[in-house]
């Protein structure tokens, strides 16, 4: 779970930069970013966070913990072997397209550009039967603006802001046997 959360914020970054360097600001009412935690254990828990983006940008850059510190995220191990810019550019410049696909006993991964949108699937275990589905959909324009950063970080705050600027979307849904994580963006203050 670790790993897809890892790859999970690396994405959310990528995106938002994409966002700020292409879209204009949005008019009318604030954007909420809605994060659900579900447990399926015995307790069956359920955790809800409601943040207006608008908050959301402000408060990033006053949190410094580990790797998130001023509203950007360390990605020196993420970024060591790949140049994510030299990438991103590349990947830009092409049209919709289904770039990685793996297919193994144990796993199935998509990745893919449609519609301005960059899409990743992963499939963990056996195809009947997987036992963890992770689905990303972030806006491209929100990757390029996480990457408008420094070197080595995602720059989250415009990933925040460009992510503003998108309709209603579902951004990420992670589900395992044990709980399911769903991530997105709509005009609501609540989540459903």
């Amino acid at each position: 779970m670790q790993r897809v959360l890892s790859a999970l914020l690396m994405a959310i970054g990528m995106a938002a930069m994409v966002l700020a360097q292409t879209q204009a600001p949005a008019q009318g009412p604030d954007r909420w970013l809605h994060v659900r935690v579900q447990s399926s254990g015995p307790e069956g828990e359920t955790v809800r966070v409601n943040v207006p983006l608008s908050l959301a940008e402000k408060i990033l850059p006053a949190i410094h913990c580990k790797e998130l510190k001023g509203g950007k995220v360390s990605i020196k191990d993420a970024s060591k072997d790949v140049d994510l810019r030299a990438l991103l550019e590349a990947v830009r410049n092409v049209g919709d397209n289904e770039f990685v696909t793996v297919e193994s006993p144990h796993e199935r991964v998509r990745v893919a550009k449609s519609g301005g949108y960059l899409f990743v699937k992963v499939r963990e275990g056996q195809a009947a039967n997987a036992t963890e589905n992770v689905d990303i959909k972030i806006p491209f324009s929100v990757v390029e603006a996480a990457l408008s950063g420094g070197q080595d970080e995602l720059d989250l705050v415009a990933a925040i802001r460009a992510l503003s600027e998108h309709g209603d979307t579902e951004l990420v849904t992670v589900m395992d046997k044990s709980e399911t994580v769903r991530v997105w963006v709509d005009s609501k203050n609540v989540s459903e």
